[in-house]
């Protein structure tokens, strides 16, 4: 199988492997909907660090960890009625509701059983239980922190929504506000169990590595590639204003392989499609940059250990998408990723398997010299 030439055609023989996979309501779950026909065994660890929009509201008067990003991984993978569905994605919307005009209903929800139950763990476990998603859907932690950043002109910015501000210096690195923060223990668990770890897409700076910044997080990714697990990283389709602007491919990759460790990151899966030039057009006046992969950049990857596998990802669909104060952007194609993540899992347990077998005869010599 060769990783730096295109679409991965290999089928995987691990059909029912365990995937974990980090990002926000949007990415991670677009992710775990392509995995669905490939293993049920699916675990989102998602973001809770968002101060902006609907969560913000919610977090300040309410007092919990940012509901946003879980209610969406919640009602995307939902088995549940579509009316229930609807309602957790519902935004009230009235003049007299003041700041909490366009609340989404979920985020409400959520919060409310987090203060009915005195536990937001609760909350989330109760909410799983009413929208039965076909993934398990865990917060990355449950404390009530915020992600902060320190620019490149040594300043810092103080909460999400600030973090990724417009026209300000470029990040230098993205830290938590809060001393003794814990990673969440069955998101460690499911991570240390997982054959196949994904990372994105989605906000590179405060979405993806506001999962890898949370403490225990990245020991848990080393002690699950130590037993033979394969580390993915699915990167954007384009720059992002406020977070990425100048990025490249690489430049994407170096940031979440900085961030896990070195040697620590397997994979990039990088999307070559190209959407219709309308489509980059009315992008790149909102200030989003399509990005392509050149050899110099497929070179400079492999430097760093990671291995590349390229494939046309994005959907088809190429219609303008009306989002409640955020920027629409060119999505996945949830099942184009589903099938090359299934591909790299199959080849890279066969690739474990093969070491491993290879191995054996020495083991058993340095065995067999160990004196009685």
């Amino acid at each position: 199988m060769d990783y730096n030439a295109g679409p991965a055609d290999a089928a995987t023989s691990a059909r029912g492997f365990r995937t974990v996979s980090f990002g926000g309501g949007v990415g991670a779950a677009q992710v775990l909907q392509g995995l669905r026909d490939h293993t049920d065994q699916l675990t989102g660890v998602i973001a809770v660090t968002d101060s902006g929009r609907s969560t913000g509201v919610v977090r300040s008067v309410l007092n919990v960890p940012a509901p946003g990003d879980l209610r969406n991984a919640l009602v995307t993978l939902s088995g549940a009625d579509p009316v229930l569905r609807d309602l957790f994605q519902h935004r009230l919307v009235s003049s007299k509701l003041n700041e909490f005009n366009g609340v989404a209903f979920g985020n409400l929800f959520l919060a409310a059983l987090a203060q009915m139950t005195g536990s937001f763990e609760r909350a989330i476990v109760e909410a799983s239980r009413l929208l039965n998603p076909a993934a398990s859907i865990l917060p990355v932690t449950l404390a009530n922190t915020h992600l902060c950043a320190e620019l490149v002109d040594g300043s810092v910015r103080y909460e999400e929504v600030s973090v990724r501000g417009l026209h300000k210096p470029a990040i230098k690195r993205v830290f938590l506000r809060d001393e003794g923060v814990e990673a969440y223990g069955p998101a460690l668990e499911a991570i240390r169990k997982a054959d196949l770890i994904t990372i994105g897409p989605g906000s590179l700076f405060t979405t993806v590595i506001a999962c890898l910044v949370v403490p225990g997080i990245k020991q848990a990714v080393a002690e699950a590639r130590a037993r033979g697990a394969a580390t993915v990283y699915v990167c954007n389709t384009t720059t992002q204003p406020g977070q990425t602007d100048g990025f490249t491919i690489f430049d994407h990759v170096a940031e979440v392989a900085n961030y896990l460790g070195a040697g620590q990151l397997d994979y990039a899966l990088v999307s070559t499609g190209v959407p219709p030039q309308h489509v980059v057009e009315r992008h790149r006046r909102d200030g989003l940059y399509v990005l392509g992969l050149s050899a110099e950049e497929l070179r400079k990857i492999g430097e760093l250990g990671v291995r590349v596998v390229a494939a046309n990802l994005i959907e088809a669909s190429s219609e303008e998408r009306l989002l409640w104060n955020k920027q629409d952007t060119i999505r996945h194609d949830p099942k184009l990723v589903g099938r090359e993540l299934a591909s790299i899992a199959g080849a890279h347990a066969a690739e474990v398997a093969a070491m491993a077998q290879a191995a054996e005869p020495a083991r058993r010599v340095a065995v067999q010299a160990v004196p009685a």
